[in-house]
């Protein structure tokens, strides 16, 4: 009994009056598959016991949740270090609450977050999705699709047909790699972070292009995140391997932070020996000595323009599979 005495509804009479079984009234409140006519007359039946028993049941009522999830596929300690993350998610959600919406945050940093986020977001929780750094064959990305949910990726993975929001990578590495050549250094290698999605191949291949045949690929670091850490230690790999490189584009900032420290270590000088640019014009460019020469990408103007891409999909149900490119032009300082 309730406190008014009334006898609260349970799946039974929800069952009862829809004229289906409990198990199938179940897969509707968790986001299964039934016919439409079976979940047709389970929402029917939900309005006329007034069956709203979790946050799944009320979405059928209601239809909308008023929430959407900003999923990011990092670590979760690079999470919290890389400014830009930050910058993308107070861009979506100050859209999303400008329209009444909440903003879910969900970190994906292994197998196991995979499977409790596509739970979380086949139980109906959120109305769509905001998607950053996804990979190529991102199992949250198989996850969002099959659930159809209206989504915007920051960023476009190669294999997504879906909206996304992003900048010129590969113009934006090209155009500033070819300024640090333009000041003189004759040994340029790259700090490539993050190959397995679309901005780092992009940067790596807007380097290739700027260095043309004098391309080196022995100059080339590879590391798996665009974290300080990794910089670090690939900068003093590429010192070891190249002893006479001259000039250094780090594929994020937060790399050519991690590099410039190695150089210091090294008692290399910046930009008297190496000359080093970065990609992000995040809060690390002004935090190194000498302030770093960089891209600037605009990371709150993607998350906004990413979350209205959402509510845009929202408001008229339609799937926009074109992206929108925003600006990124090079922000020079004194680090080349």
């Amino acid at each position: 009994m309730t406190s008014s005495g009334r006898r609260r509804s349970t799946v039974h009479d929800v069952a009862r009056v829809a004229g289906v079984s409990r198990g199938t009234v179940s897969r509707v409140l968790n986001g299964g598959y039934v016919s439409d006519a079976a979940r047709s007359a389970i929402e029917d039946a939900i309005r006329e016991v007034g069956y709203v028993p979790n946050t799944a049941a009320r979405n059928l009522v209601r239809q909308r949740t008023q929430a959407v999830a900003f999923i990011v596929h990092e670590p979760h300690a690079l999470f919290l270090e890389d400014p830009n993350i930050g910058a993308i998610m107070l861009g979506a959600n100050e859209t999303l609450s400008e329209a009444d919406y909440q903003m879910v945050c969900l970190v994906v940093d292994s197998v196991r977050d995979t499977e409790r986020v596509a739970r979380y977001l086949n139980g109906g929780f959120v109305d769509g999705a905001v998607i950053v750094s996804a990979r190529t064959q991102d199992p949250i990305t198989k996850a969002v699709m099959r659930l159809d949910l209206p989504v915007a990726y920051v960023g476009h993975p190669p294999d997504v047909d879906a909206a996304w929001v992003g900048i010129d990578n590969r113009g934006a590495a090209r155009t500033i790699t070819s300024r640090l050549v333009a000041t003189g250094r004759k040994r340029v290698g790259m700090i490539a972070a993050a190959l397995d999605r679309d901005s780092g191949t992009d940067r790596l291949a807007g380097f290739t292009d700027a260095l043309g045949d004098a391309f080196d690929q022995s100059l080339v670091e590879e590391v798996p995140l665009y974290s300080y850490a990794d910089g670090a230690s690939a900068m003093t790999r590429l010192l070891e391997r190249a002893p006479d490189v001259d000039g250094v584009f780090a594929a994020s900032d937060a790399v050519a932070a991690g590099a410039m420290w190695a150089l210091r270590e090294a008692g290399r000088r910046v930009p008297e020996d190496v000359g080093v640019v970065g990609f992000d014009n995040s809060t690390w460019a002004t935090r190194t000595t000498p302030p770093l020469s960089t891209v600037d990408q605009p990371a709150e103007g993607l998350g906004a323009a990413a979350a209205a891409s959402v509510l845009s999909q929202l408001g008229d149900d339609q799937r926009p599979r074109e992206g929108i490119l925003l600006d990124a032009p090079v922000v020079w300082r004194t680090s080349a």
